[in-house]
């Protein structure tokens, strides 16, 4: 038939409509699995892998590993096998994972809400030393990460920080990981209200339990009542924030739907206020929602913030009443905006009882098995039993006498552990990099600690808040996004020609304080042997440029490409 205007179809061959299977969401009833993770999960829960490494693998050695479990199930129990050394960042795209991998595992501690014994700190120093070589890593999320462990030593490694009330449990993979909290919870003299009990209760209902051992992807949580805003909510899939209730006083804001890596988002505000004692039901309700609802099609839009920005907070917070709840949360206030702009917690401070609390900034959280034993000896001779972890990869000692602070400082200091960083010093921040991702394309930690000594030698009057955070590859594991220099690792073409590690920039993220992404200027770029010489060129364009008082992030939006180039 020829093509008419009343026939235009006849011009047009017939698309052949294939059926749509659905998101793989399984309260619509979508169960059969659309891809491999989803198989392995259905195949055997993966908390389930602990019994075969510890009968089997740790005795049989890393050949004997069945593939599903190396590179799925064994996260469940918080190891990822670690890059293998000499394997540049061009390769990290086009090599099968059985060529990226390496005989050895970084194995992460989940320490929720950042809460140590400084017995459980040294039991982790002591297995860094034995068998980390050393490694131990303070990470954004408050956890502690080994390196270069063997499936020989895992079992006794579990003993041992078990022993201490320690565990790996659920630290990775598709589950619900470590539970964010302020690290002064219960002790902060500006403190609305302490999470501390609701962060217990929810550890013990939810991890390690297999109703939500199999989530599409990974779960990530906050619960803080520190006005200072300090545990990143606006970037977790649920979050908990403290505020004062006109009528009932003190409780949480609930956010859902926060995430960054290749497709960020803020998290929203549902509306409601939850006091302290049903903030484990209405984050058991949140989790559900996310395992019955969520999209297990696609790894790429497996996240919560996929189904909240779908569906809207109203219609979120609807069916968690009507279908998990089963009754009405009270509508409540918004948190009020820091007064600070520091969230971390850095230098000394007096607690609500009287004592203090000091706290401190590794390089770009890096320490070492050595360093965090004498921490913990520090801790102890000078009165406390307590540390903290931060999201800023910083640590706190808690409970100090005034006559102590000073001596304790010093200490402090004599490990090249400042209570007074520079800004550089203070607000740079490293995820792991290649020198262990299998995902990393540069390196990561070392740039970040050459980068603050540059700044501090080139810019010393520089004295505004600055957050620099440096990644190896586009996850975000380190929120560039939401720094005020964002810097996302990728192979880059320098003057010569040729191809060498570099960043792309991102400029103008925040948290708290008006949060939103960095802008990111068009084709700009920099080497990583360039780096020092950018990051001086634009501070010091921001020095000259800014008005009375105005933040990074606000000139930088501002500001034309010229001047950020």
């Amino acid at each position: 038939m020829a093509a008419t205007p009343q026939n235009p179809a006849a011009a047009t061959p017939r698309r052949k409509v294939s059926r749509h299977r659905g998101e793989g969401q399984w309260a619509a009833g979508h169960h059969t699995p659309l891809n491999g993770n989803e198989q392995f999960k259905k195949d055997d829960d993966g908390l389930n892998v602990r019994t075969r490494i510890e009968t089997i693998y740790s005795k049989r050695g890393f050949d004997s590993i069945d593939p599903n479990d190396l590179r799925g199930r064994m996260r469940w129990w918080g190891l990822y096998t670690q890059r293998r050394p000499g394997i540049d960042g061009g390769k990290t795209a086009v090599l099968e994972p059985e060529e990226l991998d390496d005989e050895y595992f970084m194995l992460r501690v989940r320490i929720d809400g950042g809460a140590l014994t400084t017995r459980q700190l040294r039991v982790i120093g002591e297995i860094s030393q034995e068998f980390a070589r050393g490694t131990a890593d303070i990470t954004d999320r408050q956890n502690v990460q080994y390196h270069w462990i063997r499936i020989e030593d895992v079992p006794e490694i579990w003993n041992r920080l078990e022993a201490v009330g320690l565990s790996t449990t659920e630290a990775c993979g598709d589950t619900p990981r470590v539970i964010l909290g302020s690290p002064v919870a219960g002790i902060a003299a500006d403190e609305i209200i302490d999470g501390t009990p609701a962060i217990g209760e929810i550890h013990r209902r939810i991890i390690g339990n297999k109703e939500f051992s199999n989530l599409p992807r990974k779960f990530k949580s906050a619960i803080s009542g520190s006005p200072l805003l300090d545990v990143a909510h606006e970037i977790n899939d649920v979050a908990f924030v403290g505020v004062n209730h006109p009528e009932h006083g003190p409780g949480f804001d609930l956010w859902v739907g926060g995430g960054l890596s290749t497709n960020p988002k803020i998290g929203v505000r549902l509306g409601a206020w939850v006091p302290l004692d049903e903030v484990p039901d209405v984050y058991e309700g949140v989790i559900s929602i996310f395992r019955d609802y969520g999209y297990r099609r696609l790894r790429t839009r497996a996240r919560l913030k996929f189904l909240v920005a779908d569906w809207g907070a109203e219609k979120f917070r609807q069916v968690l009443e009507d279908e998990y709840l089963k009754r009405k949360l009270i509508d409540g206030p918004a948190p009020a905006q820091p007064v600070e702009r520091w969230r971390d917690h850095v230098g000394v401070h007096r607690q609500k009882d009287g004592r203090f609390y000091v706290g401190f900034a590794p390089r770009v959280g890096r320490v070492d098995g050595t360093t965090l034993t004498k921490i913990a000896e520090l801790a102890e001779a000078h009165g406390s039993g307590r540390v903290r972890t931060t999201v800023e990869q910083k640590m706190i000692v808690l409970d100090v006498e005034e006559s102590q602070v000073d001596s304790l400082v010093e200490g402090l200091e004599a490990l090249d552990l400042t209570t007074k960083p520079s800004p550089f010093r203070r607000g740079t921040m490293a995820c792991t990099g290649i020198e262990y991702c299998k995902l990393a394309i540069v390196e990561t930690k070392a740039r970040g600690s050459s980068l603050i000594d540059e700044l501090e030698r080139r810019i010393p009057d520089f004295d505004e808040p600055i957050t620099i955070n440096l990644n190896g590859c586009p996850n975000a594991c380190a929120r560039i996004q939401v720094a005020d220099i964002g810097l996302k690792g990728q192979l880059v073409v320098n003057d010569k020609g040729e191809q060498v590690e570099g960043y792309q920039v991102h400029l103008g993220g925040a948290l708290g304080l008006e949060a939103g992404f960095g802008r990111k200027v068009r084709g700009l770029k920099v080497t990583s042997e360039e780096l020092p010489d950018y990051v001086e060129r634009v501070l010091k364009r921001f020095q000259a440029e800014r008005e009375d008082g105005e933040r990074f992030a606000t000139w930088a939006a501002r500001a034309s490409e010229e001047a950020l180039s």
